[in-house]
């Protein structure tokens, strides 16, 4: 409980996205005390970043994050806490959540950096040599196709790398990423003495020294055997020779890195003994920071990417989703979706329909009746995960459309050019949640579930949330505060510390009392259940079917499988 926890004692969680690098400080009360936050594009414009991106102009698929960029953010951030008046010196442990599947590749001769670092100078001025290149593939990028093809071929199968990593190959993934750097770039390859993961690389920061990556985040590289939880040998040869060495250990996502770096301690003052807990993925970050803890508990993500997430008990191999450990109970699971299309596409349609306003957006996606009088559209603004299609837009018109027809599967469907612009937002909202309750039955989460919580920047529209709730057929709960992986990392650092204390594992659930419930959830969204709302929900469960039977035929069409 609690009461276990240091009495004046803070815990600090940082938050890697894509476009930017949150903080979140808990009390020992599990009561967020201070939040702050660093957007790379505004903050640091000198990276010339758009959305925290470059974007290869030959529209190749490549997408890239300067390294650099996020140590700056660091230097940054810390500065802002300390404007904030947080007493560095009372933080006893820290955690962290990075965007997954990103990659950074520290060069040969690093390590003497990381672990002579001067507090009197900025920590970017000190590593800005410290990489054998520059720039880090990040999740968005969808270039390495053939490598994906190459990898599964030599294990077997998708099938067959799906059952041993819990994923099938997938071009945003570290292992192909990899691949694709052996292939292409060869000598940077072997100028490269320690590969990261974004949650590993800024731990190792932290901890001045290479950090381990943690099992969770290190199931969404193709590369590890999700049950043993130790590299693949298969994977590993399948994707460069030499591979296991400069990706050093896997640890547990409860356990210690290190303790923080003296170039900390002497520059804020933090605590001596201060611990830092092993960083993870930003989705297993929002899982703890949601308190999911039950096999049929489901969380969507709707952020730059929107993802689903749940807990299971066993893994089960697929070619859609991925299977990683459990963040914060070694024995479970957690199952997730993404979708690259979230909140940047909802954005897009917003600018160009409503004005660049949310409000007006609303007004607008209420001017339309559910179900969208048979309109249905699917928006592909960057090259889609889930399902593998193209950029690209397709807007349909089920024909003869009733509102009063529960078949709706059955009707015909013909493309057309365009929408209006209410008709357009609609589309977008009602076919990105489709699309997600689809895939999720697929995979088999139950619909309606248990219980389902919605985080990230868009779970604070109670617009989208209604809809939310009644494509689900369900209540719908929200976070105190959108980003839910930072406060998850502050809640694992404080669960790290517990089970070092302890010296074995902890549950986590020690740690889920009325004070923790009070700290994640603030409110429930609940559509009243009248015979309307029922026979809406199972309208929608009909367009689900005939979405998802467009999709299929798109992705035969145009898709990347």
């Amino acid at each position: 409980m609690s009461s276990s926890l240091p009495d004046d004692g803070l815990f600090l969680g940082f938050d890697s996205s894509t476009q930017s690098l949150k903080a979140t400080v808990l009390d020992s009360n599990l009561t967020i005390t201070i939040s702050e936050v660093v957007n790379f594009d505004s903050e640091l414009p000198h990276y010339q970043t758009k959305d925290g991106v470059f974007r290869d102009p030959l529209r190749d698929g490549t997408i890239v994050s300067p390294t650099l960029m996020w140590v700056e953010a660091l230097d940054l951030l810390l500065e802002k806490l300390r404007r904030s008046n947080l007493e560095f010196e009372k933080i006893v442990a820290i955690s962290g959540s990075g965007q997954q599947h990103g990659s950074v590749y520290w060069k040969k001769g690093s390590l003497d950096l990381l672990t002579s670092l001067d507090p009197l100078k900025p920590l970017f001025s000190q590593l800005t040599d410290a990489f054998s290149t520059p720039n880090s593939p990040i999740w968005m990028d969808c270039s390495t196709t053939m490598q994906c093809r190459k990898i599964e071929e030599a294990v077997g199968g998708a099938l067959e790398l799906s059952r041993i990593t819990g994923s099938k190959a997938y071009e945003r993934f570290t292992g192909p990423q990899i691949r694709k750097l052996f292939e292409c770039q060869p000598k940077v390859y072997h100028d490269t003495e320690r590969i990261s993961l974004v949650s590993s690389f800024m731990a190792s920061v932290l901890i001045g020294g290479y950090a381990s990556i943690d099992e969770t985040d290190g199931a969404g590289m193709n590369l590890m055997d999700i049950r043993e939880r130790t590299w693949s040998k298969l994977a590993l040869q399948a994707t460069a020779p030499g591979l296991e060495e400069k990706l050093g250990n896997l640890a547990p996502a409860y356990a210690v890195a290190g303790l923080l770096t003296q170039y900390f301690i002497k520059r804020y003052n933090f605590k001596k003994d201060c611990l830092v807990i092993q960083w993870s993925g930003d989705n297993p970050n929002s899982l703890a920071g949601l308190t999911l803890n039950s096999p049929g508990d489901i969380a969507i993500s709707l952020g730059t990417s929107d993802n689903i997430f749940g807990i299971i008990n066993e893994p089960q191999p697929s070619l859609e989703g991925h299977v990683f450990p459990n963040p914060v109970d070694p024995k479970c699971y957690m199952v997730v979706l993404c979708y690259k299309n979230g909140s940047l596409t909802r954005e897009d349609v917003r600018n160009h329909c409503a004005e660049r306003s949310w409000d007006v957006f609303n007004k607008k996606l209420e001017e339309t009746p559910p179900l969208n009088d048979g309109h249905l559209g699917f928006y592909y603004k960057e090259h889609e995960i889930l399902p593998p299609m193209p950029v690209g837009f397709h807007r349909y018109l089920l024909e003869d459309f009733n509102n009063k027809d529960d078949k709706i599967e059955s009707l015909t469907a013909r493309e057309v050019k365009e929408f209006n612009a209410s008709t357009e937002i609609r589309a977008i909202i009602e076919g990105q949640i489709l699309s997600i309750r689809g895939h999720a039955e697929r995979l088999g989460i139950p619909v309606p579930p248990n219980k389902l919580m919605v985080t990230g920047g868009a779970s604070s529209n109670s617009t989208i949330l209604k809809y939310i709730s009644l494509i689900f057929g369900c209540s719908v709960h929200t976070v105190q505060r959108p980003d839910s992986a930072s406060l998850g990392a502050a809640l694992r650092a404080a669960h790290g510390w517990l089970c070092k204390k302890e010296g074995c594992f902890v549950p986590i659930a020690t740690l889920h009392n009325e004070k923790l419930d009070k700290t994640s959830l603030s409110a429930t969204l609940s559509i009243p259940s009248t015979p309307d709302t029922a026979a809406i929900t199972t309208k929608y469960a009909s367009l689900m079917k005939k979405r998802i039977s467009i999709e299929d035929q798109l992705v035969k069409k145009f898709g990347r499988v």
